[in-house]
């Protein structure tokens, strides 16, 4: 007899991708609408008709209906109303009550006051507002009216006004004649004015001659011990080091 609890070929194994079994959320579908039912269906799938059944409509205790013949004339058919044509009688109308015009007897003149005389205007004071506290209206005192004295009274016609002036001494008896101005106190006017004018020169400041101001470094404002030399260059010779010189000149 065999020891194994397994029956038949399939073993304990790892499955060969993720299945829903090994989470336990729900995973990313979680927020997709479902697919299932009528209400809160996924827009992007097709929903199917859904029907429902109506409630049972409730049945009165007592059947008062007159069924399906009720006030249908004898003489009613299927293309109308059939026999000769009928005329009834309407009874008479009633006649029209008589209009009773009051008499004499049922004014009372005396009672009409003053909406039958004439009578003086009669004002009467209304009641404080609830805004009372808040208002703002300027009082009698706030105004100020002109005064009604004088030539500058607003909307009313003055009388001519006169006045008395001083005397003067222009013309009069007692005019000091010796503050009349002699020849020199006029002012004298130029020749040139009404004769031939001379030639006038004016003299000019010295006029600068044009240079550059910009301002210019001296000696201290170099650095030559700063300044890197370049590599300097040479002249080379023209025969070789290693070719005899000519001598013409041979001293025995």
């Amino acid at each position: 007899m065999s020891t194994d609890v397994w029956v038949g070929s399939w073993r304990p194994h790892r499955p060969r991708g993720p299945i829903a079994a090994l989470y336990s959320s729900p995973g990313p579908k979680y927020a997709l609408p479902s697919n299932v039912g009528y209400q809160l269906h996924d827009p992007s799938r097709t929903r199917a008709p859904a029907y429902s059944f109506g409630t049972r409509h409730s049945q009165d205790q007592e059947n008062c209906s007159p069924g399906p013949g009720y006030l249908i004339p004898t003489n009613m058919t299927m293309r109308g109303r059939a026999g000769i044509p009928a005329y009834s009688i309407y009874g008479r109308p009633k006649d029209v009550p008589p209009f009773r015009t009051p008499g004499p007897g049922c004014y009372s003149p005396e009672k009409a006051g003053r909406w039958a005389y004439r009578s003086a205007p009669m004002y009467s004071l209304a009641y404080r507002t609830k805004e009372f506290q808040n208002d703002q209206t300027p009082g009698p005192a706030a105004y100020w009216l002109p005064p009604m004295l004088g030539p500058n009274v607003v909307g009313k016609t003055s009388a001519p006004n006169f006045s008395i002036y001083g005397r003067k001494s222009i013309g009069s008896f007692y005019e000091d004649l010796s503050k009349t101005p002699g020849p020199c106190n006029y002012r004298l006017v130029d020749p040139s004015v009404y004769k031939k004018r001379p030639p006038h020169f004016s003299m000019l400041a010295r006029n600068m001659p044009p240079g550059d101001n910009t301002l210019k470094p001296g000696p201290g404002a170099y650095s030559p011990e700063k300044h890197t030399p370049q590599r300097g260059l040479t002249f080379g010779i023209r025969h070789s080091d290693y070719v005899a010189p000519l001598i013409v000149d041979v001293a025995d």
